[in-house]
């Protein structure tokens, strides 16, 4: 993809076919404010780009009848999603809807130099399953906090060897395309607003509860990302003032109580002090536990994988009810690999959130699992690199 959007007007145009798939001119006109005239010279613009084309007659709305407008069909986004234990990457068309995706078991811990092999080996295998020929961008996310103008990470507390890597830079010259990097949680946030349970709401919250835990933040339908790139970085609220250390270096962070890596711990905890017979016998089998091991426990009745869910799902709630105290969102989306625990959590942090927050704040706030489960991040990464090169340039 070498054109881009000359101008507002067309950047916006690309937006609405993007979001809304194929339009006719006449309908186009009724959702920006162009007179007819404007609106026919800057699609024509658009389409000696050769960023949309032509499709065929739309249905008549009376008098003569309007052409279907689309997006290149031959667009190709690459969506990736690095979280701490496995990579996800999808290649997208132009309206964002996923072609193919691969998932991948890895530890973020090998360092960048040997993810990014592995995300360049799975795109290249994509490409060879005649789903591109190649990539008109690239939108990656990372589990940890990231300088967003330069794409790179900053000091991420459990992505040791990542601090200052350039990683827009490295994997555009790589695949040969622009790419745009941001935390994981914003993408996650991007994927379930474009195609997600967030797709009617303009400020909302999307907590990720994973081995860490993130929350990205839209407001007028448009990502927040503070000044340095490291708003929403919740899981090193302090939950507890002489609490655990955290990977960070403090103590008591909400990371360091209730986190994927936590919830194992404390599982294991209970295995070995024989306060939970179902796992024991889960650590006996597998030398391990996981939190799908408690979301199992739990499912069979377990009272102290019950116990820990709640624990857990009551200090992510009351860290989120000072969130919905401050910021007033329409929804809160919880999503990410620790939502398996399902609704035993989600009551936990809903009881928290409406106990504490003010009445006006959640009299009508919905909180929900997100609906797009690993999905979410990769079409936020193609959604990422969508709105870079759907804008002027």
């Amino acid at each position: 993809m070498t054109a881009r959007p000359a101008n507002a007007h067309q950047a916006r145009l690309l937006r609405l076919l993007r979001d809304g798939g194929p339009n006719s001119r006449a309908q186009l006109g009724d959702q920006v404010d162009l007179s007819r005239s404007k609106l026919a010279v800057e699609v024509d613009r658009l389409l000696e780009t050769g960023l949309v084309v032509a499709d065929g007659l739309a249905a008549s709305r009376g008098g003569r009848r309007s052409h279907n407008i689309r997006l290149a069909p031959g667009l190709r986004f690459l969506g990736v999603d690095i979280g701490a234990t496995s990579i996800d990457v999808a290649v997208t068309n132009a309206e964002l809807e996923v072609l193919g995706h691969i998932n991948h078991p890895m530890d973020v811990r090998e360092g960048p130099v040997a993810i990014f092999e592995q995300v360049l080996a799975m795109a290249a295998k994509l490409r060879a399953s005649g789903l591109a020929e190649g990539f008109d961008g690239a939108g990656i996310g990372v589990p940890g906090p990231v300088r967003f103008p330069e794409g790179v990470p900053v000091a991420p507390p459990i992505m040791p060897g990542w601090d200052g890597f350039p990683v827009r830079e490295a994997l555009s010259q790589e695949l040969g395309c622009p790419v745009m990097v941001d935390n994981d949680v914003n993408l996650m946030a991007m994927g379930e607003q474009h195609a997600g349970v967030a797709r009617s709401v303009a400020d909302f919250l999307c907590v990720k509860i994973g081995t860490g835990i993130g929350c990205g933040i839209v407001v007028g339908g448009e990502v927040h990302r503070g000044t340095t790139g490291s708003a929403g970085d919740i899981g090193h609220i302090q939950v507890e003032p002489e609490g655990r250390p955290c990977a960070c270096g403090n103590k008591g962070c909400l990371e360091a109580h209730f986190s994927g890596a936590a919830l194992a711990r404390d599982a294991e905890d209970a295995a070995r002090t024989g306060r939970s017979p179902e796992l024991a016998d889960r650590l006996a089998g597998s030398g391990r536990l996981a939190a799908s091991d408690v979301a199992a426990a739990a499912a069979a009745g377990d009272a102290t994988a019950l116990d820990l869910i709640r624990e857990g799902g009551n200090r992510t709630g009351q860290v989120i009810a000072g969130l919905v105290s401050f910021f007033n969102p329409g929804l809160v989306v919880i999503g990410g690999g620790v939502t398996g625990l399902g609704h035993t959590l989600l009551a936990a942090i809903r009881t928290q959130v409406y106990r504490q927050s003010l009445p006006l704040a959640t009299g009508n706030l919905p909180i929900v699992l997100g609906e797009l489960g690993p999905a979410a991040g990769v079409i936020g990464g193609a959604r990422l690199i969508s709105d870079h090169l759907f804008s002027p340039a």
